[in-house]
C-alpha cells in the first residue's frame, strides 16, 4: 500500500487523478471460454484465499434493455481469469468458489454482480466483501473503483474499455487488460 491508513485522502478530484501514472494487471491473463480450459483454472483459484472480483456485461443504450452477464473475473496479484459466462454459463465448479467462506472475493459494487449471476444459477454467496462498505471506515468519500485505486494505491486505471460489447467473439486485447485490471485492483486495494 502507497499510502498509510492514517494518511489516505477522504477523497480525490479528477485533476489530481489525472496527474498519477497510468497503470494495468501486469500478470498473466487466462480467458477461460470452454469446457476443457476449467479443470487447471478451477484448480487454481480453489487455492487461493482471496480473490479480487468483478463481472462485465455489454452495455445497454435503450430505456429497458438489458442484458445477461458476459464475464466473470478472478484474480490474483499473478493470475487473472477472464471466464466467458455467455460461451459457458456458470459452471458448478465455479458455483463453489462463489459461495466457499474461505475465498475472500474482493471487489466493488458486488451487490448487483452476484444479482446477476444468481439469475443464470442460484446459489448462496459466501466470502465476498465489499470495498465500499469497507473504506467508509477509514474516512474514505470516493466510492469509485477508479477513485479508490488512485486514493489507496496511488495510480489511476484506464476504464475506456467499460462500455465496450463484452459478447463478442474474441476479446480485445483492450477488453482483456481491463477485465483483468479491475478484478486485480480490488484484491490490491484489500
Amino acid at each position: 500500500m502507497s499510502q498509510g491508513f492514517n494518511t489516505l485522502k477522504k477523497s480525490i478530484s479528477n485533476d489530481e487523478l489525472a496527474e498519477l501514472p497510468l497503470s494495468s494487471f501486469e500478470g498473466v491473463i487466462h480467458v477461460i471460454e470452454n469446457p476443457e480450459e476449467m479443470g487447471a483454472a478451477l484448480e487454481y483459484l480453489s487455492f487461493q484465499t482471496i480473490l479480487g472480483f468483478d463481472t462485465e456485461t455489454r452495455p445497454a443504450f435503450k430505456k429497458g434493455q438489458i442484458f445477461p452477464v458476459s464475464l466473470l473475473q478472478l484474480s490474483t496479484s499473478e493470475q487473472a481469469f477472464l471466464f466467458r459466462i455467455n460461451k459457458i454459463g456458470l459452471p458448478i465448479g465455479l458455483i463453489k468458489i462463489l459461495a466457499s467462506p474461505k475465498i475472500l472475493k474482493i471487489g466493488v459494487a458486488i451487490r448487483d454482480d452476484i444479482k446477476i449471476l444468481q439469475r443464470i444459477v442460484p446459489f448462496k454467496p459466501s466470502g465476498f466483501i465489499e470495498l465500499q462498505d469497507l473504506v467508509k471506515n477509514y474516512g474514505i468519500e470516493n466510492f469509485s473503483l477508479k477513485k479508490l485505486t488512485a486514493i489507496i494505491l496511488g495510480f489511476r486505471i484506464s476504464k475506456s474499455a467499460r462500455l465496450t460489447n463484452w459478447d463478442i467473439h474474441e476479446l480485445t486485447e483492450q477488453q482483456l487488460v481491463y477485465g483483468a485490471t479491475d478484478a486485480w485492483v480490488s484484491s490490491e486495494i484489500y
